[in-house]
């Protein structure tokens, strides 16, 4: 479904696991899970989630130092759900960088407003573009879908990672150790085979001519670079 944003939901209650992920798949989610904080730092570096829900009383580790964790080498947003109400939790976890704090018990409906709300700050802060057109190819980054003249393409989630990274920074040059930390995490910002394997993958389905590409354009040494974005263009 690489049309659905993917949301991470961190908790280790079953039951806040059989009450939320129907909500948010009938919102448009494609729903992970993770029971532990150990799990969780390992699904977000390998899924690549668009943003995380999370409990702060974990079995194993404090959602604050999660947290802090992250965001070290991600952005990715992150709404705290938790039951802890003091002021000083909410602030110290605000202040290690989550982007919103929601107590437990919740409403589903302000759960859905805030997690809009922080994708589309997210995208703010990054100066994004929702929809990129580039030679015939429109790529949705908010709803995960992509189009080759007016026909979807199937990509698989970290496919489309990958091209979503290089659509937000069209006409640039991304190396191949930005690309492999952000899509991969870092522990494998050295796998550089692995990415020239999917960066095949990935041009057998958007590039019309393989022996000749001109989407996805390769910088020798250095990285990949999406070709320049249509301003104004259409497919």
């Amino acid at each position: 479904m690489n049309h659905l944003s993917r949301v991470l939901v961190v908790d280790d209650e079953a039951a806040i696991h059989r009450f939320l992920t129907p909500a948010l798949m009938a919102n448009d989610y494609d729903v992970i899970k993770a029971l532990t904080g150990a799990e969780a730092l390992k699904r977000i570096a390998a899924d690549a989630p668009d943003i995380v829900v999370l409990d702060l009383g974990l079995p194993d580790l404090d959602g604050k130092e999660i947290i802090s964790r992250v965001r070290e080498w991600s952005d990715v947003p992150i709404i705290v759900l938790s039951a802890r109400d003091r002021e000083a939790e909410k602030i110290e976890a605000l202040d290690r960088g989550a982007d919103d704090f929601v107590n437990k018990p919740f409403g589903i409906g302000e759960l859905m407003a805030r997690l809009r709300a922080a994708l589309r700050h997210r995208m703010q802060r990054k100066g994004e573009t929702p929809v990129v057109r580039v030679l015939g190819l429109e790529v949705d980054i908010t709803r995960r879908r992509v189009l080759r003249n007016g026909a979807e393409v199937k990509l698989t989630p970290k496919e489309f990672d990958l091209l979503a990274l290089l659509t937000r920074h069209a006409g640039k040059v991304v190396t191949h150790k930005q690309i492999l930390s952000a899509v991969w995490g870092p522990a494998h910002e050295h796998d550089t085979q692995y990415l020239r394997v999917y960066v095949g993958q990935l041009r057998q389905k958007v590039e019309l001519d393989l022996s000749s590409p001109v989407i996805i354009l390769t910088e020798p040494g250095i990285g990949y670079r999406l070709a320049e974005s249509d301003q104004g263009g259409t497919v």
